[in-house]
């Protein structure tokens, strides 16, 4: 059966460390969309390990990891990524596999990803800069190359040259890149990567077919998703429910758990609608104790409170079993903390959803709920009702808020439950 854990806002809520708690129960951890552009960073056995492209499941050493069909695959990350796990000590030998219908990404498309976010000017995305949208253009388009292309040299060089040369043709001078610098990388890559590629939908339908217990790591969040998410600020693949079932082949009928994590407030990296940004004292609060600066790019990321009309509009379209709440002593020290719980627009209505027009909800105030703190450090908290009854109220209102049922968070709970509390999964990760 299979654990899915997702994130309910624009990311960085801490599906890596649920993912590393979780592990050691499965046998198989698959990422399903996305690329080098995520980033989860872990401390396991005071050894911290950043991921980006590969699965943070292969901090256990039991488990096998899978980049699936949906992931666009850059080469070069893949082995750098590979080499300094090495160098930490981790041992990732027979452990990670690549599907062969992944898009290869290009350093071609890094250099496009540029060129684009410079014509589109003061409307820029806000991108990590490594190719991730024209890499998943080029799929749209037909034009792509997957990892199976690599093994046929003809085929793989008349496409690569194809896909240079209608770049060239739009950007002209512009487009710093050598075509054949690139063609001669892979021919070494030819060799190194073989023994990592398979068919993965075999794969998956013989894991599932054996009842193995798999772990799906999400990339992004939802609110990144393309086609649910604050588009256009998104990146350019399914990030929310939808995508894991076509980047992985997954049997919607094996699915145990769908575990929406989420930030005990809120932050977003790039630029993009952000309705309860704080650019003030508590976002600047917010970012340093809670560290908030990006894993992918070191960027800094706006904070703001917790915005429940955003983890609800979540909650409806990936249909989370359980909510993981974290960073909740990140709080700790603030006197009144609030919530968005709605958005009034000009004429004074109230919102209760989240709309697709973000010219409208730009024009619309933010409704909030305030809550007293509880100033009490909830660190060393081992069990929920260890935590301050002001904590537990604002942890209780967003569980009623979102619809969530007791019966939901019993399961979560004891799902965590099966691990040292000296490590708190449900409420206070930094």
């Amino acid at each position: 059966m299979a654990t899915i854990i997702l994130g309910s806002q624009w990311g960085d809520e801490g599906k890596g460390k649920l993912t590393d708690i979780l592990c050691p129960e499965v046998r198989l951890c698959a990422r399903a969309a996305g690329g080098h552009n995520a980033g989860h960073s872990i401390v396991a056995n005071g050894v911290s390990y950043s991921f980006h492209l590969l699965p943070s499941g292969l901090v256990n050493p039991r488990c096998v990891n899978l980049i699936g069909s949906g992931v666009v695959f850059h080469v070069p990350s893949f082995f750098k990524e590979l080499a300094e796990l090495h160098c930490e000590g981790l041992d990732t030998k027979d452990r990670i596999l690549v599907s062969d219908r992944c898009q290869v990404n290009f350093d071609l498309h890094a250099a496009v990803d540029g060129l684009e976010e410079v014509e589109l000017g003061a409307r820029k995305i806000g991108t990590t800069g490594r190719g991730i949208g024209p890499s998943y253009s080029t799929k749209a388009a037909r034009s792509g190359v997957r990892i199976h292309d690599i093994f046929d040299e003809e085929v793989f060089e008349r496409k690569l040259r194809q896909l240079a040369s209608g770049y060239k043709k739009r950007f002209g001078h512009l487009l710093e890149y050598d075509v054949e610098e690139e063609i001669a990388r892979f021919k070494e890559y030819r060799q190194t990567l073989a023994p990592y590629c398979i068919d993965a939908v075999q794969f998956m339908k013989d894991a599932q077919d054996r009842n193995e217990k798999i772990l799906i790591e999400g990339a992004n969040a939802l609110m990144l998703d393309i086609d649910y998410g604050t588009y256009p600020y998104v990146t350019s693949s399914n990030t929310g429910l939808g995508g894991i079932f076509t980047g992985l082949a997954l049997n919607p009928a094996k699915i145990d758990n769908i575990i929406g994590v989420v930030k005990a407030y809120t932050t977003r990296v790039g630029q993009g609608i952000f309705k309860t940004e704080d650019t003030g004292d508590v976002g600047t609060k917010l970012q340093e104790i809670g560290r908030e600066w990006g894993v992918s790019t070191g960027r800094k990321r706006r904070c703001g409170w917790l915005d429940l009309v955003v983890l609800k509009y979540s909650t409806a379209i990936n249909h989370y079993t359980a909510l993981n709440l974290t960073k909740l002593d990140v709080l700790d020290t603030f006197p009144v903390l609030k919530v968005a719980v709605a958005y009034k627009s000009p004429d004074g209505e109230e919102l209760d959803y989240f709309p697709a027009d973000l010219a409208f909800l730009d024009k619309c105030e933010v409704v909030y709920k305030e809550f007293e703190g509880w100033q009490k450090p909830t660190t060393h908290a081992k069990t929920y009702y260890d935590l301050p009854k002001q904590a537990r109220e604002y942890v209780e209102f967003i569980e009623q808020f979102c619809g969530a049922s007791e019966d939901k968070l019993d399961r979560h709970w004891s799902l965590a439950g099966r691990h040292d509390f000296s490590r708190p999964v449900r409420y206070m990760w930094r």
